[in-house]
Order: C-alpha cells, then sequence, then structure tokens
C-alpha cells in the first residue's frame, strides 16, 4: 500500500532524512566508540544501548527513506468553503448531541488524540468535499454507521505544530 501525502510532507521526511544523517549518525558513531573504549564489551551496558541507538536511527531513515520512495504524492482539490486536507472541520454528531472540531491530515500526521484525523478514516472520507450544513454519513462497515453535519469549515493550512508521526 502506498501512502498519500502532499509535497510537503515530502520535505519534512526530507529534512528529517538530512539532519539524521547529518548530525544524529555522526553522534551516535560517536557514543558507540566511547562506549568501546571503555574495554570490556560482555558487560559494557553503555556499548550496548549507544549500538541500540545508533540502529534505530538508521532504522527510521531507512523506514523515511521507504516512505518517500513509494509514496503517491496528492493535492488539495477542495474548494474554499469544502472539507478537504489541512481544513479546521467543526463536526455536530447527532446521536451524542456534541460538536467536536477536527483537521483533516495525510495519513503521515493523524493522531486522534490532538484531533488530527486523516482524509483515508472514515470520518475523514465522509467529511471530504462537503460543505458547512450537509448532513453526512460516516460508513463504519457495512452494517454500521453514523450520521454527522459539518458546521463550520476554517482553512489553516499547513503548520508547524503539525508533526509527522514517528514508528
Amino acid at each position: 500500500m502506498h501512502d498519500r501525502l502532499t509535497q510537503s510532507d515530502i520535505d519534512k521526511m526530507q529534512e528529517e532524512i538530512d539532519y539524521r544523517k547529518l548530525v544524529v549518525r555522526r553522534q551516535a558513531l560517536e557514543a558507540v566508540k566511547e562506549a568501546r573504549a571503555q574495554g570490556d564489551l560482555s558487560e559494557n551496558f553503555e556499548y550496548y544501548a549507544a549500538k541500540k541507538d545508533k540502529n534505530q536511527n538508521e532504522s527510521r531513515i531507512r523506514y523515511l527513506e521507504n516512505m518517500i520512495k513509494t509514496a503517491v504524492i496528492i493535492k488539495d482539490t477542495s474548494k474554499e468553503d469544502e472539507v478537504g486536507l489541512n481544513k479546521r472541520v467543526a463536526v455536530y454528531f447527532e446521536d451524542d448531541d456534541e460538536t467536536e472540531e477536527y483537521k483533516i491530515v495525510t495519513s503521515v500526521r493523524g493522531n486522534s488524540l490532538k484531533g488530527l484525523i486523516t482524509s483515508d478514516s472514515p470520518l475523514g472520507a465522509a467529511l471530504m468535499g462537503h460543505r458547512a450544513g450537509d448532513r453526512v454519513y460516516v460508513k463504519i462497515n457495512d452494517n454500521a454507521g453514523y450520521y454527522v453535519i459539518v458546521r463550520s469549515i476554517e482553512n489553516t493550512g499547513e503548520e508547524e505544530g503539525d508533526q509527522l508521526r514517528k514508528f
């Protein structure tokens, strides 16, 4: 499966890769050298911790490079008054009689605890392209779903606080 990412997502990933290769990798290698110089490696916790950190950094670099290589670049084609990527949406849940606010983002930025839902999630996919006042059916599976009403849409653009998910 290919992740659907914006050019901004790709750019942020490339920045992280560059930082990890130029700064973190150098620090990790230095930490391994220092720990190795302390002598007996069989009981050297610092050596194993430094190797683990180095390997985690290399793994993250490979993961990001693979994400970039396999990504499908998308653009937000929604109109100003429609739900689309990087827009904040107030949604009224009829069953709960509650209004909640979400920002629609790409899959690498999703974090439901911070109100960032992906355009691929059931709620995000259902809301895409709708306007304020629309009543939208959110299909969970073939047997279940619920209705929401789009209360308002705010164009927020991409913000610095939208961090890429770390795996």
